[in-house]
C-alpha cells in the first residue's frame, strides 16, 4: 500500500446521495478529465514513457461491443500505468478506410441520382472530405462515453498531411531499395467495389454451387476435365496432367480442341496436377486462376482475359455482355447440347472467397498491379519474435504468427480506388516511371501523368506506431514514445495489421520493432458463444447496455471475461450484475463515510489494531500484490475477479459488518477501525479505478478529498501481513457460515433471532463475541434457555434454543420425507449401475447422469441426516 499521495488538508465532506445514478456523473467526470489534461503526455517529461496506440477504428464506423472490449482492457493498462508514475500516452485516431469509406459516400451520391464519375475524381475526392467533416468520427463521442482516457490532443487521421508525407516516404525509401515493384499477376478482385484486394482482406465461406465434369478433344483425343467455373473455360488455354500419369502420356504435347470456340490448345505435364484427384487431368485459365497462372508462366501458355471489370464476358460471340453467372448457366447448357458434359453435381457445396467489405464473390483476375516484396520485410519480423525483442501473448499465438510471416506472398498494394493515398509515381510519354518522395518536384509536362490507384488501406495504417509521432521527422515525441510499450488487439487482424507494423516498424526505425509486447485477446460472443451479427439477431449496441447500466458495469463486464487470445461471451444478465457490484461498492463507500471511516493521519501501530483490522490489511496488501502480479500478464478476467471477491466478500460483506460493533461501541478501537476502513476503502478504490473509472473517482475524491484518483498513486505492498489475524477470521468466518446455513436448514428467517449460548473461552473467538451475536442474530440465552440444538465449530460451541422458534416434531417429519426420497433416489441409481445389461447398451451420457444423481442422492442424504442429529427430540 501507499500512504495516500493527495491528503487533504480537513476531513473530508462524508455526504454522497442515497444512490448511484451514472448518468449524473460519467459526462461531467470525463471532461473535467479531458479540461485538466490528464490523459496528454509531454515528450519532455523525465517519466518513462509508456505508450499504446490505439487499433484505428473506421472512420466511417461506430463503437460496437468489440471496439468497447479493446478499449477497456487498454485504458484499463494506461490508467493503472499513469498513476504508477509513467509519462503514458495513449494515441488515438481513425483510419481513412478506403473501400468502407468511398462506398458510404457512393451511396449518398447514388440517392442524388449520381456516380462518382459524373464528378470527377478531383471532386469526389472533395465530397468524401465533407462527408467525414459532417459524418465521421462519430467514434470519438463515443470513446469519451466509454471514458477512454486517450490524448485527444494528438489525434491522428491516416489521410492527414502528417500521415500523408510519411506514406510517401516510405513508397519512396521501398521504391528505391527495389522492393515495391509493378507486375502483372493474379489478384482479388472485387466485381462490386472494383478493386483489387489483398488475401486477407477475402473471407472464405461455404456456398452452394455446382461441379460439371466436360469432355475436350475428340476420339482418341478426348478428355475429361472437371470445374465449378464454366465460365472461365473460355479462357483456357491449356489442359494440365501429372508427368507420371500413364493415362494421358500418349496426349501430352498435342493440341486438343476446346469446345465452343475455334481454338485448340495443348495438353502439358506439370508437377501441381494430382493425378489421384478427378480425373486427374485440369483445365488451365491463366487469366483468371492463381495456380493456372502459375503453370501459364512454367510453359510459356498465353492469358486470355474472358471478363471485364464487372464481371461480364467480353469474348466476342453469343455470351459476350453476359454476367459471369448468367454465363455460367449459357455455357453449361451448350456444352450438353453438343454433348459434352460427362457430369454434373448440384448443389456442390465448396468454399468461396467473398469480399470482406460488400460480401460479392471474389473473381480472380489477372490486372497490372503494385506489389511489395515481402520476404526481405517477413523474415525480420518473425526474427524479432525469435529472438525476444518482441513478446507475443499469450505465447501460444506464436505459431500463428509464424506461419504467418514464414509463408507470406508478395502484398498487392494498389487498389483501384479515388479515396486513399495515391500513389506517388509519375509516368512519361516515352515510357519514363518516376517514384516523388515528399521532398521531390513531381514532373509537368505534356504526357506526364500520376498513376490513378491509391493504396491499400493497411499500407498507411501499418506505419500507425511510428508514423503518430511525427516520422519521417525525428521528433521528441519519436524519441520519447517509440518503440510503443504494448499492442492490445485482437488475434483476428494478427496478418492483417499486426505483421505489416512489424514489417514496417523494423524497416523504417533501424531494426527497432514498433512494439515489446503484442496481448492478443479475442472475439466479443454473445453469451452462447456464438458471434454477434445483425443478421443473427444477436448483435448489442453498448451504447444501449452503457444508458441503462452505467459504463462501469460495461467495462467490468469486458474486463472480467477478458481471458488472454480467448473469444469473451457477453450477456445482459452480466452486465446487470456488473451494476450490482457498482452499486455495493457506492452503498458500503456510503456506509463507511457515515460511520467514521477516514483516510487522515497514518495508520495506527498494529499493537492498536484488532485481529479483524490487521485481518484485512494482510488481505488488502496480498490482494496488491496479486492484482499487479495479473495486471503485468494482462490476465484482465483473474484481476477483475479477484478485485470483485476481494471488495465484495472480504470487505463489504465481512469487514464492515464485523467492525458494525465496534462502531456502535464508539471510543478508540472504532477510531482505529475508522482508520482503517478508510485505507481499505481508498486502496480499494484504486485499484478498481483502471476498470471501472467513473465510480471510483466519485467515491474517492469523497472520501479522501483528493483532486481525482486518475492521478493519485498506484497502491504498493506494503509488505505487512498477519498470519496469525487471517487464521483468526477465517476461524471466525467458519462458525459465522456453519450456523448461519444451519439456520436456513431450519427454514429460520435472516432477520429471526434466536437465544442462543456460546462457549468461546480457550479459543480466538472470544473477543468476536458481540460480532458473532450480531451477525448472527443472536439474543442472550435468558434464565428460561433450553439448549435445543448445539453446534460443535472450530472448537467453540454455539447452543441454540429453538423452542418456540420451529416445530420440531414437523421438522422431523418434514426432514423424515426428505430422507426418505433420497434414499429411493440411491436405491434406484444403484440398481441401474449394478445392473450389467443396462451399463452394457446405455449410451455414455446417459450413465453419466445416473452417476450424477446417485452422487447427489448422497450429498442430500448426508445434510439431512446432519440436521436430523441436531434437532432435538421432539
Amino acid at each position: 500500500m501507499t500512504e495516500n499521495s493527495q491528503q487533504p488538508q480537513s476531513a473530508p465532506t462524508p455526504e454522497l446521495p442515497t444512490q448511484y445514478a451514472p448518468a449524473d456523473v460519467e459526462g461531467t467526470l470525463y471532461e473535467r478529465w479531458v479540461e485538466r489534461g490528464y490523459f496528454e503526455a509531454d515528450a519532455k517529461s523525465d517519466k518513462p514513457p509508456y505508450t499504446v496506440v490505439i487499433p484505428p477504428p473506421n472512420v466511417t464506423g461506430s463503437l460496437h461491443l468489440g471496439h468497447a472490449f479493446e478499449h477497456t482492457l487498454i485504458d484499463a493498462l494506461t490508467r493503472r500505468k499513469r498513476m504508477q508514475g509513467y509519462e503514458t500516452l495513449w494515441q488515438p485516431g481513425m483510419d481513412h478506410a478506403g473501400i468502407a469509406t468511398q462506398n458510404v459516400v457512393e451511396r449518398e451520391l447514388g440517392k442524388e441520382g449520381k456516380s462518382r464519375h459524373d464528378l470527377g475524381r478531383e471532386a469526389f475526392v472533395e465530397r468524401v472530405w465533407q462527408w467525414k467533416a459532417e459524418s465521421g468520427g462519430q467514434i470519438s463521442g463515443q470513446m469519451r462515453r466509454l471514458g477512454d482516457g486517450v490524448a485527444w490532443s494528438r489525434e491522428r487521421f491516416t489521410m492527414d498531411e502528417g500521415l500523408s508525407q510519411a506514406v510517401q516516404t516510405i513508397f519512396k525509401k521501398l521504391y528505391d531499395d527495389e522492393l515495391i515493384y509493378r507486375a502483372e499477376r493474379i489478384i482479388n478482385w472485387c466485381p462490386r467495389c472494383l478493386t483489387a484486394i489483398s488475401d486477407i482482406e477475402v473471407e472464405y465461406q461455404d456456398d452452394d454451387g455446382e461441379l460439371v465434369s466436360m469432355k475436350y478433344g475428340e476420339g482418341d483425343d478426348t478428355i475429361v476435365v472437371a470445374t465449378t467455373r464454366a465460365e472461365t473455360m473460355l479462357g483456357d488455354t491449356a489442359v494440365a496432367v501429372h508427368p507420371d500419369d500413364e493415362r494421358y502420356k500418349h496426349l501430352v504435347g498435342k493440341n486438343i480442341r476446346l469446345p465452343l470456340t475455334e481454338r485448340f490448345i495443348p495438353v502439358v505435364a506439370d508437377t501441381h496436377v494430382d493425378p489421384e484427384f478427378g480425373t486427374g487431368a485440369v483445365k488451365v485459365t491463366p487469366a483468371h486462376d492463381p495456380n493456372d497462372f502459375e503453370i501459364g508462366q512454367r510453359h510459356n501458355l498465353p492469358n486470355i482475359a474472358v471478363m471485364d471489370e464487372h464481371a461480364v464476358i467480353t469474348v466476342p460471340g453469343p455470351f459476350q455482355g453476359l454476367d459471369r453467372l448468367e454465363a455460367r448457366s449459357a455455357i453449361v447448357a451448350a456444352l450438353r447440347a453438343e454433348g459434352r458434359i460427362v457430369a454434373e453435381k448440384r448443389p456442390y457445396v465448396h468454399s468461396v472467397g467473398h469480399c470482406s467489405r460488400c460480401k460479392t464473390t471474389i473473381e480472380p483476375r489477372l490486372s497490372m498491379q503494385w506489389w511489395v516484396k515481402v520476404g526481405p520485410l517477413a523474415k525480420a519480423a518473425g526474427d524479432a519474435v525469435r529472438d525476444g525483442r518482441v513478446k507475443i501473448h499469450p505465447q501460444e499465438m506464436e505459431k500463428r504468427y509464424f506461419d504467418w510471416v514464414d509463408n507470406l506472398h508478395d502484398w498487392c498494394i494498389s487498389r483501384q480506388l479515388w479515396w486513399g493515398h495515391r500513389i506517388p509515381v509519375w509516368y512519361g510519354p516515352n515510357g519514363e516511371v518516376v517514384c516523388v518522395g515528399p521532398d521531390d518536384e513531381a514532373p509537368t509536362g505534356e504526357g506526364w501523368h500520376q498513376d490513378t490507384d491509391v493504396l491499400d488501406t493497411w499500407f498507411s495504417s501499418g506505419l500507425w506506431p511510428f508514423s503518430t509521432l511525427g516520422w519521417p521527422e525525428q521528433t521528441e515525441s519519436l524519441a520519447k514514445f517509440y518503440p510503443n510499450s504494448v499492442l492490445v488487439t485482437g488475434y483476428d487482424i494478427l496478418f492483417f495489421w499486426v505483421a505489416r507494423m512489424m514489417m514496417f516498424g523494423l524497416y523504417a526505425m533501424d531494426g527497432t520493432p514498433p512494439f515489446h509486447t503484442i496481448a492478443l485477446h479475442g472475439m466479443v460472443r454473445d453469451q452462447f458463444g456464438k458471434k454477434m451479427s445483425k443478421s443473427f439477431g444477436n448483435a448489442v449496441n453498448p451504447l444501449d447496455w452503457m444508458d441503462k447500466y452505467g459504463s462501469d458495469a460495461l467495462r467490468f463486464t469486458l474486463a472480467r471475461g477478458a481471458n488472454p487470445g480467448v473469444d469473451v461471451p457477453i450477456g445482459e444478465d452480466w452486465v446487470q450484475g456488473s451494476r450490482n457490484f457498482a452499486n455495493k461498492i457506492w452503498n458500503a463507500t456510503r456506509f463507511a463515510l457515515m460511520n467514521g471511516a477516514t483516510v487522515e493521519g497514518p495508520l495506527p501501530d498494529a499493537s492498536e489494531m484488532s485481529a479483524t483490522d490487521r485481518w484485512i490489511l494482510s488481505r488488502l496488501n496480498a490482494t496488491v500484490a496479486e492484482v499487479d502480479a495479473l495486471y503485468d500478464d494482462f490476465q484482465f478476467a483473474k484481476l477483475s475477479d479477484v478485485l470483485f471477491h476481494f471488495a465484495w466478500d472480504e470487505v463489504f460483506d465481512w469487514y464492515v459488518e464485523l467492525s458494525k460493533t465496534t462502531f456502535m461501541a464508539g471510543g478508540e478501537p472504532a477510531k482505529v477501525s475508522g482508520r482503517v476502513l478508510g485505507e481499505v476503502l481508498d486502496v480499494t478504490l484504486r485499484l478498481l479505478h483502471p476498470i471501472v473509472p467513473f465510480v471510483t473517482e466519485t467515491l474517492w475524491t469523497t472520501l479522501t478529498g483528493g483532486e481525482s484518483v486518475v492521478i493519485a498513486e498506484w497502491p504498493t505492498d506494503s509488505g505487512f501481513r498477519d498470519a496469525g489475524a487471517e487464521r483468526e477470521i477465517e476461524t471466525l468466518q467458519q462458525v459465522i457460515t456453519e450456523v448461519r446455513r444451519f439456520r436456513a436448514d431450519q427454514g429460520l428467517q435472516p432477520g429471526q433471532r434466536v437465544p442462543a449460548r456460546l462457549t468461546l473461552d480457550g479459543t480466538a473467538l472470544a473477543p468476536h463475541e458481540a460480532a458473532i451475536r450480531q451477525l448472527l442474530r443472536l439474543q442472550p440465552e435468558g434464565e428460561a434457555f433450553a439448549a435445543t440444538a448445539t453446534l460443535p465449530v472450530a472448537g467453540a460451541t454455539v447452543a441454540l434454543d429453538l423452542s418456540g422458534t420451529i416445530d420440531v416434531a414437523a421438522e422431523r417429519k418434514r426432514l423424515a420425507k426428505d430422507l426418505a426420497a433420497a434414499e429411493k433416489e440411491k436405491a434406484q441409481a444403484n440398481a441401474k449401475l449394478g445392473n450389467e445389461a443396462f451399463l452394457a447398451k446405455a449410451p455414455d451420457q446417459v450413465v453419466d447422469k445416473i452417476r450424477t444423481r446417485l452422487a447427489k442422492a448422497d450429498e442430500d442424504i448426508a445434510r439431512i441426516q446432519a440436521q436430523l442429529e441436531r434437532l432435538p427430540e421432539a
